[in-house]
């Protein structure tokens, strides 16, 4: 049954159907360009060169970066420390005793088996592995000296730093020295 028509009464507005949409637009394809193989090929050869003079240039530049600060090679080998039985203002004698800038220096609060004055060949060869290895430590970085002062022992002797760091302690660390207690150590044992 259906309902009767009333011409006096109002319509209601209908809106956009839910049922038909309104076209989609469709974007033009877009057109893929192919490089030709000659291209292609010179354009890998110019990336690879272009990497290469970037490599090349920041190895030069870290090497400025790192070795301008010596005037020349002799100078930066002046720095160095090295066994004093060859000579050269920065040397080290044995386990705690080094030259800095010509002048001799006893490094305060250790003692080191001795090399030249050795009881026996234990004690020699105990003092040139402890002579390597401060010699190692001191090329490591940069060295400072504490001004020289008499221990409470009667010795004269400086505090030395390695990038701030006590060389005495880091040598008792690693068993290349004792700390000095006033006591004369046997290293022959």
């Amino acid at each position: 049954m259906s309902k009767p028509w009333k011409p006096g009464r109002q319509t209601v507005a209908l809106g956009k159907s839910r049922i038909r949409r309104d076209p989609v637009p469709v974007a033009k394809p877009t057109v893929i360009r192919v490089a030709s193989p000659e291209a292609e090929m010179w354009g890998g050869v110019t990336g690879i060169v272009l990497f290469a003079i970037g490599i090349a240039v920041l190895i030069i530049g870290v090497g400025v970066a790192t070795f301008s600060k010596y005037a020349s090679i002799d100078e930066a080998r002046a720095l160095q420390f090295n066994q004093c039985y060859n000579g050269g203002q920065n040397c080290v004698f044995d386990g705690a005793t080094i030259r800095v800038d010509g002048t001799k220096i006893a490094i305060a609060g250790i003692q080191a088996p001795q090399i030249i004055g050795a009881k026996c060949s234990a004690e020699r060869s105990l003092g040139i592995d402890a002579a390597v290895g401060l010699a190692e430590l001191l090329n490591s970085g940069k060295v400072s000296t504490g001004k020289p002062f008499r221990d409470y022992y009667g010795r004269d002797v400086s505090k030395v730093l390695i990038d701030g760091r006590d060389v005495g302690e880091i040598m008792v660390n690693r068993n290349a020295a004792r700390k000095y207690d006033g006591t004369t150590y046997d290293w022959c044992d």
